[in-house]
């Protein structure tokens, strides 16, 4: 299954942002360190990939504290690139920001040179709770739901340095179908875009494999990290769902219940600190979205070639 969300609102951010970057010289884009290659849009690269780039992971501390040093040092390998780690609640993450900036546009700074800063990122990923924290008080609004922003605006963080945001924004067509799936655990996806069961199954068969132990601890199953690791994805919700006490008449498990709570406690770190993706793990998702992306453009392009002579007999005087 596919997972899509594309609302208009996002289209218009997509001209705004274009516009905008004509005169900025640095681009933050805020990632969920939980997913950190998933929930950077390939859009946003587009649009801004002449300028230097700082990756904020932000949501560190709900993310597995022995992965976030490989997406650090990925993305710091890349061109004119840096990437940083913080958490929403950091007390002051306004010094570690405008350094870093500084450091990828050191020709900036100064009354007659103030920085200027786009930051972005995709919906949910807790940016409107880091500018707010950054300020000093309420600039932007924030909500555990995707799409909460939806107007860019300006704003100072220090005299030579200024801050637009953007409303968060995902990208048209989503080749990687992890991503998909990841996106949608982590609640950057509106919730009429995807099925909640199949998203929680997904969910925690990567759960499994990697944090069997998290979810013993997490539900009390009684099984053993072991036992988790082998049950079928279906097998372990269900037994969540016993456990937790989501139950219909006649002894069944309401799977759909089950799948909603899931779901809840991934996205508070309820489970426990969890990283759905490594940059290996990524890197292949994306080599396979890619070659599956291109096999459709061709098909796309054979089927248009096909019908060319069809239109040109019948336009034939």
């Amino acid at each position: 299954m596919a997972i899509q969300w594309f609302p208009g609102h996002m289209n218009l951010t997509r001209k705004a942002i274009a516009e905008r970057v004509k005169e900025i010289d640095v681009v933050i884009e805020v990632l969920d360190a939980r997913l950190p290659g998933s929930s950077s849009n390939p859009l946003l690269q587009e649009l801004t990939g002449h300028k230097p780039r700082l990756m904020v992971l932000n949501k560190q501390d709900l993310a597995d504290p022995a992965r976030t040093p490989l997406w650090l040092d990925w993305y710091n390998a890349q061109s004119e690139t840096r990437a940083i780690a913080l958490d929403a609640s950091e007390p002051a993450p306004t010094r570690r920001l405008i350094e870093a900036c500084k450091l990828l546009a050191p020709q900036r700074g100064g009354m007659s040179r103030p920085m200027r800063v786009l930051i972005c990122g995709i919906p949910n990923v807790g940016k409107s709770t880091l500018i707010n924290s950054m300020s000093g008080k309420k600039q932007a609004k924030t909500g555990d739901e995707a799409g909460i922003t939806k107007l860019e605006q300006r704003i100072v963080l220090a005299d030579d340095f200024y801050l637009w945001d953007t409303p968060g924004m995902l990208w048209p067509r989503i080749i990687v179908e992890q991503s998909g799936y990841n996106l949608a655990a982590s609640g950057a996806v509106g919730r009429n875009a995807y099925d909640e069961e199949l998203v929680a199954l997904e969910l925690l068969c990567y759960l499994q494999k990697n944090y069997a132990d998290l979810l013993d601890a997490r539900y009390k199953l009684e099984l053993g990290a072991e036992r988790i690791a082998a049950l079928h994805d279906d097998e372990l919700l269900e037994a969540i769902g016993r456990r937790r006490g989501a139950m219909m008449g006649g002894g069944r498990v309401n799977v759909q219940k089950a799948a909603e709570l899931v779901l809840t406690d991934f996205r508070a770190a309820a489970i426990g600190r969890a990283t759905l993706e490594t940059p290996h793990e990524y890197t292949q998702w994306l080599a396979v979205g890619q070659a599956r992306d291109a096999e459709r453009q061709a098909r796309k392009e054979a089927n248009k070639a096909r019908k060319r002579p069809s239109r040109e007999r019948r336009n034939a005087p």
